[in-house]
């Protein structure tokens, strides 16, 4: 029944102006930051570790600028999924090599993280006439995973493959000409991830955009989704020249490397939420407080 209601509400949200739908975000990400302890210091953790020079007094601020853009892109889901098409389209800015993503030509999209990520989906299914994969984690809760599930696949007919479908579509795809959005930055566990840096700090790290690149004989487009105050702008970059290599850690340890610069374009709006250093090498301690 509560998940009927908040999917009542996301509807409604839908109706109203980006700056009262912003407001009431910046309310929620207030809210969330004094209620939500434990994924707090996740988020101060994180930003310990990846950014050591910053004060307390600045970080504690970062953290509540995280949590606030975390608030306002879940509100945002409201007019990406419900509202007007035209009104999606107006808000969603697609800006830079938007040549890279257009024709037939096989493509994976390196997607990160950032709070935009299902903007940046929405305006490459809307606005570009190609056929896009992703892959897709199920949740827990029925309602919301039909929910969120229906809204992913509400432009363009995209296809989205289970986390444990395996990569033989996904490769086949490629192969046919699909581009792939592609999210490799997160903690998805040990099994077949490598340690890489990520700010200094090993981090494990699945090496699939290097993996899906080569097998599919695709080229790598990073595809970064900025949040604004008039929508999001969706940042199209030049694709990556010399990529994939044939030594997959280190082409891993440069996706990191890459991400790095981006994320320090804008902190506030990467997913430090995630228990990004939650796998270890072995005999390092663990950086997260058990709850």
């Amino acid at each position: 029944m509560l998940s009927q209601i908040s999917l009542l509400l996301m509807r409604a949200l839908s109706y109203l102006p980006l700056r009262w739908g912003r407001a009431l975000g910046a309310l929620l990400g207030w809210f969330l930051y004094a209620l939500v302890g434990s994924r707090r210091r996740v988020v101060q953790t994180n930003l310990s570790l990846c950014f050591p020079a910053l004060t307390q007094v600045q970080r504690t601020a970062l953290t509540r600028r995280v949590f606030v853009r975390f608030a306002q892109a879940w509100l945002d889901r409201g007019w990406l999924w419900h509202g007007a098409p035209k009104l999606v389209r107006q808000r969603l800015v697609l800006a830079g090599a938007v040549h890279e993503l257009e024709g037939s030509g096989s493509v994976v999209i390196f997607a990160p993280h950032f709070v935009g990520l299902d903007a940046g989906w929405t305006a490459l299914t809307q606005q570009l006439a190609r056929h896009f994969t992703t892959i897709y984690t199920d949740q827990s809760n029925p309602v919301m995973d039909a929910w969120i599930l229906r809204g992913r696949q509400r432009f363009g007919a995209p296809e989205l493959f289970g986390r444990l479908a395996g990569v033989k579509q996904i490769v086949a795809g490629l192969r046919a000409g699909d581009a792939l959005y592609l999210l490799p930055d997160m903690n998805f566990g040990p099994h077949e991830s490598v340690f890489v840096p990520f700010y200094g700090v090993s981090a494990a790290t699945v090496p699939s955009l290097s993996r899906f690149a080569r097998l599919g004989r695709a080229k790598v487009v990073p595809v970064i989704t900025r949040m604004t105050d008039s929508g999001y702008t969706v940042q199209v970059l030049p694709a990556w020249a010399d990529f994939p290599t044939a030594d997959p850690l280190a082409d891993t340890a440069r996706m990191n490397a890459c991400l790095q610069t981006y994320i320090d374009a804008m902190p506030e709006q990467y997913y430090w939420v995630h228990k990004r250093f939650k796998d270890r090498p072995a005999g390092q301690p663990a950086v997260y407080e058990e709850t």
